[in-house]
């Protein structure tokens, strides 16, 4: 059995029954709740690793919910939801998701989803125990934290954004495809493509204010380079 623990944030009996019945079959432990504030609570008391979450929940919207968890919880949170129009992606994806499944799908997309999440996870913890702080000029981030400064200024990002940082800050040096990026940041079967890569990364430019950090490789990637330190 995965020691991964799942909390499954669902309200429809029949999705939820198939959901836990998949997650049960394959061996993963988990946990249910039926409503915003069950959810809330289960994820507070029972830290799991990962949440798959509708938005369409009785009690509260889905976004709230992941808004609010997002304020202490680093679990990957994959949305299932019949919303499938891309500002409502969008929305979730800001609010802290880190995938988008749309309903209907199928058991072997959610699995292919979950374990393209363990993957990243996997990524990250490794790298964590190897490098704690990442420094490269006036570039600061703090992996155990979530933590990323410029100048000794804190810098808020998305989840996404971050993420794309860490991807580049641990390849330092290295010029990362488009795809490789899309694939360790969205993981397989995410509805991305190189245009939303591209908004992705001029809005972390904007916020870092290191746009000669970040190098656009046209038609090929993006690359940091290594600044020196001394």
């Amino acid at each position: 059995m995965s020691e991964m623990k799942i909390l499954v944030v669902e309200d429809d009996r029949s999705v939820a029954n198939l959901i836990t019945t998949t997650l049960k079959i394959h061996q993963y432990q988990y946990v249910y709740a039926g409503c915003g504030k069950e959810a809330i609570s289960l994820c507070a008391s029972h830290h799991p690793e990962m949440i798959l979450m509708d938005l369409g929940l009785p009690d509260m919207d889905g976004i709230q919910v992941l808004e609010t968890v997002r304020e202490w919880s680093s679990a990957v949170i994959i949305v299932i939801s019949a919303r499938g129009e891309d500002n409502d992606k969008i929305e979730a994806l800001d609010a802290g998701a880190d995938d988008y499944l749309t309903k209907p799908f199928s058991v072997d997309e959610l699995l292919a989803r979950i374990r393209a999440a363990q993957r990243r996870m996997n990524f990250i913890s490794e790298h964590r125990e190897e490098s704690p702080v990442f420094i490269n000029g006036n570039l600061v981030i703090d992996y155990a934290s979530h933590v990323v400064k410029v100048d000794q200024e804190e810098i808020h990002l998305t989840a996404i954004e971050y993420r794309l940082l860490c991807l580049l800050a641990r390849n330092v040096g290295k010029v990362l495809t488009h795809t490789y990026i899309i694939d360790h940041i969205w993981g397989n079967g995410m509805e991305s493509d190189i245009s939303s890569l591209r908004v992705y990364m001029t809005n972390l430019r904007k916020k870092l204010k290191v746009k000669d950090m970040i190098q656009t490789h046209i038609g090929i990637g993006y690359q940091m380079i290594r600044i020196d330190n001394g």
